[in-house]
């Protein structure tokens, strides 16, 4: 590992670790309000964005640092820089100021656009996994692996609601044929499949701040991620009001086959 990667790693790590008092301490009781776009923010929200940013700012100021909670965001931003970060401060804002446990910090190291390291804080189970391709995958401090299992009824699979009704169908058959987790947080489908607590994931309702995090620990685990709707790495630019994402995710054998069922 190079010295500016593992620099960056290790800056990471404190960053996000630095958040996770706050995170549980404003769990279930801060107000919440509701952006234009529909979705939820807190206070927490903006708070553990700009504590991260500022962190990964200072150490490493010639970085592109984004996230989704970019205040002053007016259009789309160019990611031109070696290395670059994306950040969900809290992926299920919803769980998060309603008491449910299932959210997350989630923040992606980049360089040139391809994601090589990922952090994602459980606040459910209170750990840090992380890892990239190539840097191992941990679970804490369990190394852990994509499970590589063949798809079968008893599968585990994150899925989440469509906001798009035309997947209705493909939906139907996911719940046909495994057995369906909706946990509210698209960063912990995708985490949980990378450490082998889901068997796969599939969705068509993610932005790259949802999954920008997770999708390297998922290489790093032994697993696959499949873009629906077009390759999404490397990123060049970062829009808060980017189209949705569809992706499927798993062992390489088990995302074919949950392609070949869906027509995907």
């Amino acid at each position: 590992m190079s010295s500016a990667l593992q620099s960056r790693i290790e800056v990471g790590r404190q960053a996000v670790l630095a958040q996770t008092e706050l995170l549980h301490r404003e769990f279930g009781r801060v107000a919440s309000q509701w952006k234009s776009d529909g979705t939820r923010v807190t206070s927490a929200d903006l708070a553990i964005s700009e504590g991260i940013l500022r962190t990964i700012g200072a150490a490493f100021p010639a970085d592109v640092v984004l996230s989704e909670e970019l205040t002053n965001s007016v259009g789309p931003i160019a990611v031109e820089s070696e290395f670059s970060w994306v950040l969900d401060p809290i992926d299920g804002t919803n769980n998060f100021a309603t008491g449910i446990a299932h959210c997350a910090i989630a923040l992606a190291l980049l360089q040139h656009g391809m994601p090589v390291y990922g952090f994602v804080y459980d606040l459910s189970r209170r750990v840090l996994i992380q890892g990239g391709p190539g840097y191992g995958l941990f679970d804490g401090d369990r190394p852990a692996r994509v499970n590589q299992t063949p798809a079968n009824p008893q599968s585990l699979v994150g899925f989440h609601s469509p906001y798009d009704k035309a997947f209705g169908a493909q939906a139907r058959l996911l719940v046909e044929n495994f057995k369906i987790r909706a946990l509210g947080s698209s960063t912990l489908h995708l985490a949980y499949t990378a450490i082998g607590i889901l068997d796969a994931t599939v969705d068509h309702n993610v932005k790259i701040w949802d999954i920008a995090a997770a999708v390297p620990l998922v290489l790093a685990g032994g697993g696959a991620v499949e873009f629906i709707n077009g390759e999404q790495f490397p990123l060049r630019s970062f829009d808060l009001k980017m189209k949705r994402i569809q992706y499927l995710a798993g062992s390489a054998d088990n995302v074919r086959a949950i392609r070949e069922l869906l027509g995907a």
